[in-house]
């Protein structure tokens, strides 16, 4: 064969297709989810903690704390907010930091992703293992210890609305105490006492009311307080609000606490966030 045969024209590039802002945040969110359900020690602790306080207190507090209202009833209110607490706060508060001393964060932030992306994957963990996590609860208790759920549509936003905002409130004030650890394996050492600390005196662990009275200033602080106050009006007879230390459910004092936290949460997130640990420059 003595003709000289032409090389093929390269075939023609079709157009890249770019992917919305939408279907980035979704990606980047199933990224996270993904990498969370990996880490066996994050899915056990953060799924089966507050499943395993509720067996743990049902098992021991068999009465009730008031006429027709159970332990369980009353604590179900708690271990939810915990929950949350833990999966956004203390989650990101310890993971966070591990990302940044890999220089994880360094390389996302020198990629030409837009950077609100990367937090949207955060908030789409925070929102789908906080989701999980609560049917799962619910779940227990209602087939083991026969949790009445709320019966009108008026609790179930309550729920919601409780839900949604305190997520928010310490989704973001984990992302900014995140910035605290100096190193990867600090990170639980500087979150875990005060989400700890937060936990006994919010009335997750005990009776609210029961608690010194300054300790309950103290608690009236901070988010969990307020999350645990709000879920109580959800899963107890309204004229249990009596017994609260205001004498009702303060629902719109609940409101206006939790979205002073989101601000609060935001502000020290803008102000205080690093991509890089100190030692990058």
């Amino acid at each position: 064969m003595t003709a000289t045969m032409k090389p093929a024209a390269p075939a023609a590039a079709g157009p890249v297709r770019r992917r919305g802002p939408l279907a980035l945040a979704g990606r980047q969110g199933r990224l996270e989810i993904t990498q969370f359900l990996r880490s066996r020690e994050s899915v056990v602790f953060t799924m089966g903690f507050p499943v395993i306080m509720i067996l743990i207190f049902a098992a021991i507090f068999s009465d009730e704390i008031a006429p027709g209202v159970s332990y369980t009833q009353y604590f179900i209110t708690g271990m939810i907010a915990t929950g949350l607490m833990t999966v956004s706060f203390q989650n990101l508060g310890i993971w966070i930091p591990i990302e940044r001393d890999r220089g994880v964060l360094k390389r996302y932030r020198g990629t030409p992703m837009p950077k609100w992306v990367w937090f949207a994957g955060k908030v789409l963990m925070v929102v789908a293992i906080g989701v999980a996590e609560t049917v799962l609860l619910l779940a227990v208790s209602v087939a083991l210890f026969d949790l009445d759920l709320p019966g009108t549509a008026a609790k179930w936003l309550t729920f919601g609305w409780v839900s949604v905002l305190g997520v928010t409130a310490c989704t973001l004030c984990g992302i900014a105490i995140s910035s605290l650890a100096r190193t990867a394996r600090s990170g639980s050492a500087v979150v875990t006492p005060v989400a700890l600390v937060l936990q006994f005196i919010s009335g997750v662990f005990f009776v609210f009311t029961e608690l010194p009275s300054w300790m309950q200033q103290v608690a009236a602080l901070f988010p969990l307080k307020w999350m645990c106050q709000g879920l109580r009006s959800v899963f107890l007879p309204e004229s249990f609000g009596a017994q609260e230390p205001a004498g009702s459910f303060e629902l719109g004092r609940v409101a206006l606490v939790l979205a002073a936290w989101c601000v609060i949460g935001l502000v020290l997130c803008l102000t205080t966030f690093r991509w890089t640990t100190k030692r990058d420059g």
